[in-house]
């Protein structure tokens, strides 16, 4: 038998003080704002890994190439590896967010545990901690 998958009511979801409790359609516009990031990044993965396939057969095939095609060859390469693996991380946090929308932990700080804030989860939906930790957390580089 099937877990049923429950997901946490609008007004449920964390705010700061002061903030409004989210809305039935604020939750809606994250999940589909998620969902579509989610269908985009996919598509961007696949679509580098079709172009690393062919820089692959490319350079398996370099005869004749000089050291500056085999250098551009190599960079090109580099660049697509780093867009995909930019790609997939931001997939996984996509993922990550749309899980804790569903078990009720969207928007809470995964440091300290308080509310992130609506606005900020609004404006940067993947985000996993509060401003202070964020802060926090970039100063330790």
């Amino acid at each position: 038998m099937a877990a049923k998958k429950t997901q946490a009511a609008p007004g449920e979801l964390p705010v700061r003080p002061g903030e409004d409790p989210w809305t039935a359609a604020e939750v809606a516009e994250a999940r589909s704002g998620l969902e579509d990031e989610a269908a985009r990044l996919t598509a961007e993965i696949t679509s580098s890994e079709r172009a690393l396939a062919g820089l692959m057969r490319d350079s398996a095939d370099g005869a004749g190439d000089d050291e500056a095609d085999t250098g551009t060859k190599n960079i090109t390469r580099e660049h697509e590896l780093a867009l995909a693996g930019n790609a997939r991380e931001m997939l996984e946090q996509t993922e990550r967010a749309l899980h804790r929308l569903d078990a009720g932990t969207y928007g809470l700080c995964e440091v300290c545990g308080k509310p992130i804030g609506k606005a900020r989860m609004q404006a940067f939906p993947r985000a996993t901690l509060c401003v202070e930790d964020k802060q926090k957390q970039e100063r330790r580089g």
